[in-house]
């Protein structure tokens, strides 16, 4: 089984997202689970339902490929709630 959070496997959008100041760049599954999954200045609490679509999502996506078109979505619904885009 593939570990999401090492993933390489591009998305199908770059987001780049202001947090604390700094510009956080997302382009591959990895780089995207380990922001969703990391404890840090988001609570994802929140938006818990949004929050387990996503992390499903690049899972898949990180053990097929093809379902990146899938976890980009996943993502970016996420990450629109949360108002980080």
């Amino acid at each position: 089984m593939t570990n999401a959070s090492h993933s390489e496997t591009p998305l199908t959008a770059t987001f780049k997202i202001k947090l604390n100041g700094e510009t956080i760049s997302i382009d591959t599954i990895g780089q995207a689970y380990r922001f969703i999954t990391n404890p840090g200045a988001i609570e994802w609490m929140e938006f818990r339902s949004l929050h387990a679509d996503a992390l499903s999502a690049l899972g898949s996506a990180a053990r097929n490929a093809m379902l990146s078109v899938q976890a980009t979505a996943a993502l970016r619904a996420l990450l629109a709630r949360a108002r980080l885009l």
